[in-house]
């Protein structure tokens, strides 16, 4: 065999030697290639998670300032609210307090709210005389009488300070109860005034539990503890009862708007019905001495045209937390249909 050949045929032939090596090289290459891919998706997985925890960190702090923002302008309010008291109000003024509202314990024109702004305007050295600007369809009997009595004893107390109720929209039940204390009652002519009536509602739902198959279970020590209980049949002789307790409440209104308004008030049967009037027609009926404003008032009768306003601002914590107390009993009636008594 030539030397030609013999290459020839050492070409056609693989080295194993050389066929060894290159293989184990390429499959070297082919692990580190999958193990680079690996560490790559590892980095970048870290990477995403470690941007999200930084993504997280600055949202938490953002929500955190824009909670302690929001806590310091509560504060900023409510400290705001008591420094804005009338201690340090100067001159002739003539003082308002609003009855704003349904007349209840739990509400803005609670008595204890009403009664000590009414103080604060009776013991300010200034005030000339005092405004009762009512806006209110009634409420409860208890809280109104509370008002009634302290007014009347204010003006014994302070009998050179004079006292006058002006109404906006709505003077009603409890709210006129209230306004019967002033030496005088202002309206606009299209003010809603009277009601002169009590009112104690509820509902029954026996006939919609007979339908759906639901038993009334009501255990009680008293005869008549469980009396007017919504899901029981009413009984003739509770409603009898309740119609007395309501007519005795009713009979302790008209004697306070007797007296408040004495021979002024005309001599009409449906005074006294629950029946409403407009501001003119009130004037006519005695329960209005005239038609005018709060500054009216102020600047024609009392004579000092500048007002102060005394009355009670709770702060929003305060509100919060007024509110907070009551809800679930407010649910609990509400779902049993109880109601209490109302001048409304």
């Amino acid at each position: 065999m030539t030397e030609d050949s013999q290459n020839e045929h050492n070409n056609g032939k693989k080295d194993p030697w050389t066929s060894n090596a290159l293989s184990k090289l390429t499959g070297k290459n082919k692990y580190d290639q999958a193990e680079h891919w690996e560490r790559e998706v590892l980095a970048d997985l870290a990477l995403g998670a470690l941007k999200e925890q930084r993504r997280a960190r600055r949202w938490g702090i953002f929500f955190k300032l824009l909670t302690a923002g929001y806590l310091i302008l509560l504060l900023v309010l409510a400290f705001g609210n008591r420094n804005e008291g009338v201690g340090s109000v100067g001159g002739d003024h003539t003082a308002v307090v609003e009855v704003r509202g349904v007349i209840a314990d739990d509400a803005d024109a609670s008595a204890d709210r009403i009664v000590g702004s009414l103080r604060k305007a009776f013991e300010h050295n200034h005030t000339k005389g005092v405004i009762l600007r009512i806006n209110s369809p009634g409420g409860s009997p208890v809280q109104a009488g509370y008002i009634n009595d302290e007014i009347r004893r204010l003006k014994e107390k302070y009998p050179h300070i004079p006292v006058y109720a002006v109404i906006t929209d709505v003077c009603a039940s409890g709210g006129y109860y209230i306004a019967a204390a002033a030496d005088k009652i202002y309206a606009d002519k299209a003010s809603i005034v009277g009601s002169i009536g009590v009112v104690m509602s509820g509902f029954g739902f026996t006939d919609a539990m007979d339908k759906l198959g639901v038993e009334r279970r009501l255990l009680t020590a008293g005869e008549s503890k469980g009396f007017l209980d919504p899901f029981s049949p009413q009984k003739n002789e509770e409603v009898e009862h309740v119609q007395a307790m309501l007519g005795n409440i009713h009979q302790q209104f008209i004697e306070v708007v007797k007296q408040g308004r004495g021979e002024r008030l005309k001599d009409d049967p449906a005074l006294f019905t629950g029946l409403v009037w407009t501001g003119e027609q009130s004037v006519s009926m005695g329960l209005v001495d005239g038609l005018g404003s709060t500054s009216y008032v102020a600047r024609e009768l009392v004579g000092a045209e500048r007002t102060v306003d005394f009355s009670y601002k709770p702060d929003p914590f305060e509100r919060f937390a007024d509110r907070l107390g009551v809800v679930m009993a407010e649910t609990f009636a509400r779902v049993a249909g109880i109601d209490s008594a109302n001048l409304r």
